[in-house]
């Protein structure tokens, strides 16, 4: 049915949205910003810049995006996620099993090169996986659809044979607009908009039922 299949990271492999919306939090706190009339979803999926921009236009620091992303860098090296704890349970049989199969496997996260590596090594998962690519691989990130395009010609794979894996609206949006099918992990917790989605499915040992 499928020859490959594209992952966004975070939502999909690990259960991070919780730990990056604190770990944002404990860091604008310390400045003296709240983003307590912020949604979660807000943050999801997308390009933090642009994020910070937002924030910090709304507490009167307008001009300083570039300098707080860079100082949140160097707060976020700091207190990294811990990945091999936050893996959802599913992922590394789904991962072999899909692999077994023969099927090629991606990676295209809108989160930093650096971070995405240190989460897959960490988790012992890196090895499943043809092609990684990270916001820096590309031009636009999501919800634009360069990176589920790149991902695709780098497998070598027809956009028709590949299947994309999803959680976040922006993320959907990407792959819709990349003219892939995409099927989003089931949100149960912050609002997001799927209904751009071909599937919903609950996690990711679903996948290989379904397509193998």
């Amino acid at each position: 049915m499928y020859k490959a299949i594209i992952f966004d990271m975070d939502g999909v492999i690990f259960d991070t949205e919780g730990f990056y919306y604190q770990r944002r939090k404990t860091f604008l706190d310390s400045k003296g910003i709240s983003i307590e009339h912020m949604e979660a979803k807000e943050f999801i999926g997308g390009n933090l810049q642009q994020v910070w921009q937002k924030i910090l236009s709304e507490n009167e620091h307008v001009g300083q995006a570039d300098a707080f992303h860079q100082e949140y860098e160097d707060y976020k090296a700091k207190h990294r996620a811990p990945y091999a704890q936050i893996i959802f349970p599913e992922v590394r049989q789904a991962l072999a099993d899909l692999k077994a199969a023969g099927l090629k496997l991606a990676l295209a996260s809108n989160t930093q090169k650096n971070d995405v590596l240190f989460a897959l090594e960490s988790a012992s998962i890196l090895s499943y996986f043809d092609i990684v690519l990270s916001r820096e691989d590309v031009d636009s990130p999501k919800p634009q659809p360069d990176i589920y395009l790149k991902a695709a010609g780098l497998l070598e794979i027809d956009k028709a044979d590949s299947l994309i894996i999803e959680d976040s609206q922006k993320g959907i949006s990407a792959g819709k607009s990349a003219g892939m099918q995409v099927w989003a992990i089931k949100d149960k917790q912050y609002g997001i908009d799927q209904s751009q989605a071909d599937q919903l499915i609950d996690h990711l040992g679903q996948v290989p039922e379904k397509v193998l």
